[in-house]
């Protein structure tokens, strides 16, 4: 039997706020997690998932049972199937945590994030695909071909995360306002291009050199070819890193349509949008990048914490760099029933944008005890890592397995609840799955 999401008369609920409204009658926040099964009994939990809790009592207070939380069945995208459809314009798509089980992304399940209309495919020759380099930085702009660049500077192929800032923003309680992202807007295709290093000292960085941006072929959402969708960088240091890269192929082919082809950035350990898609022009900048997207609150969090519903001042937000450390469980999928008496396999992938994991934990209580895995090391820098373990439950009913990294700065992820911003950026709690043992 595979659980499946309970319908609105059998308690789900469509966000936090309404389990906590739900199971604190409206008192508040401050319910204990006796107070919580008292109020909302356990026997209505129960039946709505039609399993025992095991470990209810450890439950922490106002969570949604993972079984509870699932979404309806993805719609379909041409060439991502399986993909869950987020919007239409702009394309948006996400995979479902057990379609990121591969330890090298596949293109079909590689999430889609556009800010603009994509180029259609015609318009994408790489034949006739031109990047420029310019800027008041800029010593010597150049206008390159696509087969130029492939000829002039030397070849390398990385495994790195690619991953959208805003991943996880449907958890955020308020909610905040952006596309509500699960878990699915992450992968770490194989990624082979020329050095961006290479190509900038090739035509000549002024000594005043400081942040470098992008110029993609994506129209605006508007239509208005005055207008640009998105226009972000990073600062010459970054871009002069040995992983930072112009890309021309994933895993061996053409980068997919709706992924950048013919040639895109990529900036390992930064969030995506960093990443420029559809790639016309670098510029190398005497000051920070001001282009579409960087200024304002966009991908920025605030500089110190703040209390949720909060509203930050502008000059208290910076740009986000290093992404945070992460894990997700690949398998098996949510929802599994297990025979009590075999043991289950788990497993998935952590990272922690330019930091690396040291340690990933799991656990089948809430979080009241933790079980290490086993953790492979990242096969270059920026790859996530993959992680597995053996778990056994005790008794026949409803579990959870949550898994946790912890980077080489020692830092955790929080258990449930996410560092609250206005725009709901790096939510990086723990991921869980529903599991029930029969």
């Amino acid at each position: 039997m595979t659980l499946t999401p309970s319908r609105p008369d059998q308690h789900s609920f469509e966000n936090p706020q309404q389990a906590d409204e739900l199971t604190s009658e409206q008192e508040g926040r401050s319910v204990s997690r006796r107070g919580f099964l008292e109020r909302f009994s356990i026997a209505s939990m129960t039946a709505a998932i039609g399993a025992e809790i095991v470990f209810a009592d450890k439950m922490p207070a106002g969570l949604i049972p993972a079984a509870l939380a699932q979404g309806a069945e993805p719609i379909q995208v041409p060439g991502k199937e399986g993909m869950t459809f987020l919007n239409d314009r702009p394309v948006l798509a996400e995979a479902p945590a057990h379609l990121l089980d591969d330890a090298v992304t596949p293109g079909e399940h590689l999430f889609i994030r556009n800010n603009g209309v994509a180029p259609v495919p015609e318009a994408l020759n790489p034949e006739k695909w031109t990047l420029e380099i310019a800027g008041e930085s800029c010593e010597k702009p150049t206008t390159f071909t696509l087969k130029e660049l492939k000829e002039k500077f030397e070849h390398h192929t990385l495994q790195m995360v690619l991953e959208c800032a805003g991943n996880g923003r449907s958890e955020f309680n308020p909610p905040a306002h952006g596309t509500q992202w699960t878990t699915g807007a992450v992968g770490c295709p194989k990624w082979t291009g020329v050095r961006l290093r290479d190509v900038l000292k090739h035509c000549g960085i002024k000594p005043d050199a400081v942040y470098i941006g992008y110029y993609g072929a994506d129209l605006h959402l508007s239509g208005d070819p005055k207008k640009t969708s998105i226009s972000r960088g990073v600062p010459i240091k970054k871009a002069l890193e040995d992983e930072s890269m112009i890309v021309f192929a994933m895993n061996g082919e053409d980068i997919p349509w709706q992924n950048g082809h013919p040639l895109r950035l990529m900036f390992g350990g930064w969030p995506a949008s960093t990443c420029g898609k559809w790639l016309k022009k670098i510029v190398i900048r005497d000051r920070e990048h001001d282009g579409e997207k960087m200024t304002g609150d966009a991908y920025r969090m605030p500089r110190y914490p703040v209390a949720p519903g909060s509203k930050v001042p502008d000059e208290d937000m910076v740009i986000i760099e290093s992404m945070p450390v992460k894990s997700l469980v690949t398998f098996p999928k949510s929802g599994l029933s297990h025979p009590l008496a075999d043991v289950l396999t788990v497993r998935g992938h952590a990272w922690a944008g330019e930091n690396e994991v040291t340690e990933v934990h799991v656990s089948l209580d809430f979080g009241a005890t933790w079980q290490k895995t086993e953790l492979a090391k990242p096969v270059n820098r920026f790859a996530w890592q993959h992680w597995a373990t053996q778990v056994r439950f005790p008794k026949k009913g409803y579990y959870e397995v949550w898994a946790r990294a912890t980077d080489d700065q020692g830092r955790s992820q929080p258990m449930i609840l996410p560092g609250w911003n206005p725009k709901g950026y790096l939510n990086n709690t723990c991921h869980r799955i529903a599991i029930q043992a029969v």
